[in-house]
C-alpha cells in the first residue's frame, strides 16, 4: 500500500475531499516523526508502538572495495506490532509450513 492509497481509503471513509484526506494522512506522519524525533514514544493500542533504538559505532566493510569504514552511533526509529496486530496477520491454526519464504526462514 502506498501513500496515496491511504489517501484514498481515508477519502472513502466520509465525505471529505482528496485534500482532506491528504491532509489527515499528512497529519497523522508528521505527528509520529515529529515525536520520534524529540524522543518520544508512540503507543497506539490493537497496532503498535513506535520509539527509537540506539546503534552504537562499529567498524563496517565497504562490500565492493572490501574496505573497512567507520559507521557512526545513531538513532533509528524501531516499530513493534502489539499481540492483536500479531495475531491477524499469524491466525492459529493456519499451517506452519504452508507459506515458508525460503530466503527468510521463520526464526528459531
Amino acid at each position: 500500500m502506498t501513500k496515496a492509497d491511504l489517501v484514498d481509503k481515508v477519502t472513502a471513509l466520509g465525505d471529505l475531499t482528496r485534500r482532506d484526506g491528504e491532509v489527515i494522512v499528512d497529519t497523522l506522519f508528521e505527528s509520529v516523526i515529529g515525536a520520534l524525533k524529540s524522543g518520544d514514544k508512540i503507543e497506539i493500542r490493537g497496532f503498535g508502538s513506535f520509539r527509537t533504538r540506539q546503534r552504537n559505532a562499529r567498524t563496517g566493510r565497504n562490500p565492493k572495495t572490501g574496505a573497512k569504514v567507520d559507521v557512526p552511533a545513531k538513532r533509528v526509529p524501531f516499530f513493534k506490532p502489539s499481540k492483536e496486530l500479531r495475531d491477524s496477520v499469524n491466525p492459529t491454526g493456519a499451517k506452519a509450513n504452508s507459506e515458508v519464504d525460503i530466503h527468510h526462514p521463520p526464526a528459531m
